[in-house]
């Protein structure tokens, strides 16, 4: 047993064999130890709570904006939620639950027939329309009257 350190004696030795027999995981690499480096310390964790928390709030918010409108308003706000749950356990919780939710609803769409596939299809397009026909209204767009024009 070689001494490492003169004023320690053999204690850094004894310490590096025990660690050595340990059963505890080492330090995780990757992004997910960057992360446990971060939260090592107060101001890294409430940093990092901070940003994630400011990145989150932004996608869902914006997620929530492009909902009514055609694109991928859903998947936005379950990717911010996802983003969320990295950092808040609330965030975990609403995520499983809008997971199941739509789970549910998709399991229930597919045991409906035909006609009610298409009748929501129909619904959800005609809905997408107006949102966008009321959108380009507002921004001093007449999409009906430019099409009576050619018509």
């Amino acid at each position: 047993m070689q001494v490492q350190n003169s004023d320690t004696g053999d204690a850094d030795v004894i310490k590096g064999g025990a660690a050595g027999r340990s059963d505890m995981p080492g330090r995780r690499t990757g992004i997910q130890g960057w992360l446990d480096g971060v939260r090592s310390t107060r101001a890294g964790a409430l940093t990092l709570k901070i940003v994630i928390g400011v990145i989150g709030a932004v996608m869902v918010v914006g997620g929530l904006i492009m909902v009514p409108f055609p694109g991928p308003g859903w998947l936005v706000v379950f990717a911010g939620l996802a983003v969320l749950a990295t950092e808040f356990h609330w965030a975990h919780k609403v995520l499983e639950f809008g997971k199941g939710v739509l789970h549910a609803w998709t399991q229930w769409y597919k045991r409906q027939g035909w006609t009610l596939r298409i009748l929501v299809l129909i619904v959800t397009a005609a809905a997408a329309a107006i949102i966008v026909y009321v959108g380009l209204r507002t921004l001093g767009i007449d999409v009906i009257g430019i099409a009576q024009r050619f018509v």
